[in-house]
């Protein structure tokens, strides 16, 4: 054919991320509904499932975690961090979206307790998810504003200005380490310690050496055949743990909209459902 009529079909380099973007919309979506049919069609079956079989995800006391949750704070960690990573924050187009993410953010945030039980809790004690959402997230985001970075050891400038393998490689290694901590901290039942020890890592070295809260898995695991280190934690948790559930639940009270200060039932009705030992792993039967 002529030169003339030759159509160049590359895709501008701005536009890279609008097309990673629609490409993992597609592929997600087309993924998501694949597992959801696989459980549907399974749903009757009594066979024992394998570990690679799909499955609903339950959190405690049976409540299912839809995929709409996953969704909602894949979005808002991933939109936190593109204003974060802006290269130019002079630029005023880019500011103005940056106000309505955050308008949106504190939209749904506000609702994300409707979102996790699928009914309207808003004014219900279950609504407090809700108020636990905004406070991890004005938490996150202030971190950033102050200049922490998570996965601290994570060195940007590191990694961009030194290609060699070994600088790069101990880079990965201590990133992979701080997050090895975290979910240590984060099997211990400690959120708070994890969501800010991703940021200052410190807190990631306390919470993974100090006691585990008694009702989290790794309680479960460790504790189960150890009764004095279980009896340990759980005096630990109540004789900690009072002061903080009074004053979370007058903050919730507050920014819920019943100012008012809980009084001593209250508290303890909120340290009877919090604190409890784990269960027991189940042991599985020895084979003849």
């Amino acid at each position: 054919m002529d030169e003339g009529f030759d159509l160049d079909f590359a895709i501008p380099h701005g536009r890279m991320p609008l097309v990673f973007c629609l490409v993992a919309f597609i592929l997600t979506f087309f993924v998501t509904r694949t597992i959801v049919r696989y459980i549907r069609s399974h749903a009757n079956s009594d066979a024992p499932r394998k570990w690679w079989q799909p499955r609903n995800i339950s959190a405690g006391g049976g409540l299912h975690i839809h995929h709409v949750v996953i969704g909602v704070i894949l979005v808002m960690i991933s939109g936190v961090s593109m204003v974060t990573l802006s290269v130019n924050g002079g630029v005023p187009e880019f500011t103005v979206a940056a106000t309505f993410f955050g308008i949106g953010a504190a939209l749904v945030l506000d609702e994300f307790a409707l979102i996790l039980h699928l009914q309207d809790v808003y004014w219900a004690e279950d609504g407090r998810t809700s108020v636990d959402a905004v406070f991890a997230a004005v938490a996150v985001a202030g971190l950033l504003v102050l200049g922490f970075n998570p996965l601290s050891f994570f060195d940007v400038d590191i990694w961009q200005n030194d290609h060699s393998v070994a600088a790069r490689a101990s880079v990965i290694i201590l990133a992979a380490f701080t997050l090895m901590l975290a979910v240590v901290v984060l099997l211990k039942g400690k959120v708070w310690t994890g969501l800010v020890g991703m940021f200052i890592t410190p807190l990631l070295f306390i919470g993974a050496i100090r006691l585990s809260r008694p009702h989290a898995p790794w309680a479960r695991w460790r504790y189960g055949d150890r009764p004095r280190k279980m009896h340990r934690a759980l005096i630990r948790e109540r004789r900690l743990r009072r002061p903080v559930v009074q004053a979370k639940l007058w903050l919730q009270h507050v920014v819920a909209g019943e100012p008012h200060f809980p009084d001593d039932s209250e508290v303890n009705s909120e340290l009877d459902r919090e604190i409890h030992a784990a269960p027991q792993p189940e042991r599985t039967a020895a084979r003849v």
